[in-house]
């Protein structure tokens, strides 16, 4: 038995997930953005209610708590950063400046990339008065050809302390080969510049958070993770005080981007960015396969704020974000790639100045003021307000009754800002909103699997939060997917996929190796440098779980590698069949991993051995497996819904308005069959089924919409 809390905050919602013994309950709160720990006790509160327990017995009977946060990206987002330093080899201070051609458009809207003109490099995060150089080079195979000063440190560290700065950056270059000058760096301040005097200000070294090939990429990832640094450290210091007095004495774990968990003392800030999504396909990618036994996956998240995205492809969650993007700056992280749109249950319908048509955001009324029914101060119109006009969302049953919406609200603001400018009536104006919003998302989920390389209809479709049930048959509709998996916890299924993730970390090291010469015909005969460098590796992993308290013994180690052919650029990540090669049919085998994965999004003539195949980057992953909560399966009885039977109301659909069943999530049992058009109402999610569809709940009471 084991006794778990997940928490998964979002833009809207604090998602509460908790395992207690063979039970799990769930709690669900609005996003309290001042304060984020606030929504984060409510939610708990809500879901120990639920067990008829108090939250401080609940966190004093708790075996793991794990956290999924947005503290890194609201801090970016509203720029609350401290003044901080850059140091870096002299000659190359404007590297962040200069920047790249493609900075122009990172971090932008589809529509802001559209307007060239009017089009700005970010503000920088450091402004240019705050950067120095220092006369000292490591050179590209890792050598010291010009030694560091101590004299000139402490000069250019004077002058940054002089004009203000609260965190140091170090990004020498090529420190990750050698990162003996950073070191040194580091040690110096820290001798000069005790805490008594200069305070808590923090030295972010490149080689410690980023120590891969990229001179930009590599000091903006270290600039990000030092502007975020204090603003997550004093929430989450401030959480870990709070849930020590409410009774929860152990180490909290955060949900990391790169598909692991880790206590607080082994995150760094940059890895919480997306962490929740990265949740939410983890623990689909569980049920497939532990559930199902599906191999091809598209996982949908429709939630309050955004529509995210992932893929599992043939088994595996094996796509990671290339050159990944920060707000507006690009950063180099290995991090499991998900792709979100400005698509949830908030997003504001507006018209277009230009074409007079209705678009959806990305603008989102978020948690405060929320949709106009909400009547909390919103006046614009949301995707969620046309769900009420609609009828699909019953006003009177919202979070099962809790809150209560405003469906007038709802109209009028549909009326004012959509109806009477295009000259239709609020019902259409409403449908407009359903459809296009369900065309985005569709749209981005064909663009998701089809530039992969696959074909959506051989997938299967995960739909969940809040507003993912609702819309699900519409987007799906639009990539030609045959069924649609639901599930009673749809609306925290990200907090839910968070408890699925074990310990993990992640260690990365770029390193040039040449496996096949093209020139010579020969294997990498020298297996030294490729075992060496993991072998380092393995030991930092060691030496990090020991001082978390877990027993080497327990760490499973896996490898992946960033490779490519000796004619290409960019590199693609590969699983690793090999942790350690000690022989020429390991490193055969490396070869043959990578080309497989080549022709699988090339295709096969798109590969190209003949080339030569490097190795750019170790990426090692050492994991600590955590106890799961295994699904409990029901007999299937009758397919008769009538004992879940609710009622009946008007329901606006395609074809018009027409007297719809309702029926009650909580009543449906394993074996029951809905046929559409229907809406089944859970407490915390409504279901749509339209007339073509069927809607059938499983063995493990998940439901699944298929066709008639």
């Amino acid at each position: 038995m084991t006794r778990t809390i997940d928490i998964d905050i979002g833009g809207t919602f604090t998602d509460c997930f908790l395992v207690w013994d063979d039970r799990t309950v769930t709690g669900k709160s609005l996003t309290t953005r001042h304060n984020l720990s606030l929504g984060f006790k409510r939610a708990l509160k809500e879901a120990a209610g639920k067990l008829g327990s108090s939250v401080f017995d609940v966190l004093a009977e708790t075996d793991t708590l794990r956290y999924s946060t947005t503290i890194a990206t609201n801090a970016l987002v509203e720029r609350k950063g401290p003044k901080l330093g850059l140091i870096t080899t002299m000659g190359h201070e404007d590297t962040i400046y200069i920047g790249k051609g493609s900075q122009w458009a990172h971090g932008l809207t589809n529509e802001e990339q559209r307007n060239v003109a009017g089009m700005r490099k970010p503000e920088p995060l450091i402004p240019v008065e705050m950067t120095v150089g220092l006369r000292e080079r490591i050179d590209c195979f890792g050598n010291a050809v010009i030694p560091l000063k101590r004299e000139e440190v402490l000069e250019k560290v004077q002058y940054l302390v002089d004009k203000g700065c609260r965190g140091f950056i170090v990004s020498l270059l090529w420190s990750f080969l050698n990162p003996a000058h950073e070191r040194m760096v580091k040690q110096i301040i820290r001798d000069e510049y005790p805490d008594v005097y200069l305070g808590n200000a923090p030295v972010m070294l490149s080689s410690e958070v980023a120590p891969k090939l990229g001179e930009y990429a590599r000091t903006m990832t270290t600039i990000v993770n030092g502007y975020l640094h204090a603003e997550m450290k004093e929430e989450l210091t401030s959480l870990a005080e709070d849930l020590r007095d409410d009774g929860f004495t152990k180490p909290v774990l955060i949900v990391h981007n790169t598909g692991g968990t880790a206590k607080t003392s082994r995150t760094t800030a940059v890895a919480t960015h997306n962490a929740g999504p990265v949740a939410g396909l983890l623990g689909a990618a569980h049920l497939a396969q532990t559930l199902y036994d599906y191999d091809n996956v598209i996982v949908s998240d429709m939630g309050g704020t955004s529509f995210d995205i992932g893929v599992m492809a043939r088994g595996s969650i094996r796509f990671y974000q290339f050159d990944p993007i920060i707000d507006r700056w690009q950063v180099n992280l290995s991090m499991i790639e998900t792709k979100a749109i400005g698509a949830g249950g908030g997003s504001i319908a507006w018209i277009h100045p230009t074409y007079h048509t209705v678009q959806i955001g990305p603008q989102s009324a978020g948690s405060m003021p929320g949709p106009a029914a909400f009547d909390m101060g919103g006046t614009q119109p949301t995707v969620t307000d046309a769900d009420i006009v609609l009828g699909y969302i019953n006003p009177d049953y919202y979070l099962g009754g809790r809150a209560r919406l405003s469906k007038q609200r709802a109209v009028d603001a549909i009326r004012e800002h959509i109806a009477v400018p295009l000259g239709i009536e609020v019902e259409e104006a409403a449908l407009r909103i359903k459809r296009i919003v369900d065309g985005n998302m569709g749209n981005e989920i064909f663009k998701e699997t089809a530039l992969k390389g696959f074909d959506p209809r051989e997938f299967v479709l995960f739909s969940y939060g809040g507003a993912g049930p609702t819309h699900c048959s519409g987007y799906a509709g639009y990539v030609g997917v045959q069924k649609v998996v639901t599930f009673p916890f749809a609306s925290v299924f990200c907090a839910f996929g968070a408890s699925t993730m074990d310990v993990m970390h992640q260690y990365e090291q770029s390193k040039h190796i040449i496996l096949f010469d093209p020139r010579s015909g020969s294997l990498l005969d020298d297996f030294d440098t490729f075992n060496r460098t993991v072998e380092e590796l393995q030991a930092l992993a060691v030496r990090d779980m020991q001082g978390e308290g877990f027993d080497p013994g327990r760490i499973i180690f896996s490898l992946e590698l960033e490779m490519r052919y000796g004619t290409q650029l960019n590199s693609a990540r590969v699983p690793s069949p090999r942790i350690l090669v000690q022989s020429a049919e390991d490193v055969q085998a490396v070869l043959d991993a990578h080309t497989n994965e080549y022709k699988v999004v090339y295709g096969a003539i798109a590969a190209y051995p003949e080339g030569g195949v490097e190795i750019d980057t170790f990426v090692l992953k050492a994991s600590v497996p955590m106890e799961k909560y295994r699904f409990p399966e029901f007999p299937l009885g009758g397919a008769d819904p009538g004992e879940a039977r609710k009622g009946r109301r008007q329901v606006w659909w395609e074809e018009g308005p027409r007297d719809t069943d309702i029926y009650d999530r909580a009543l449906l049992k394993a074996g029951n069959v809905i046929e559409g058009p229907a809406v089944v109402e859970a407490e915390d999610t409504t279901y749509v089924i339209p007339a073509d569809k069927v809607f059938r709940i499983d063995r493990f009471l998940n439901g699944t919409i298929e066709s008639a």
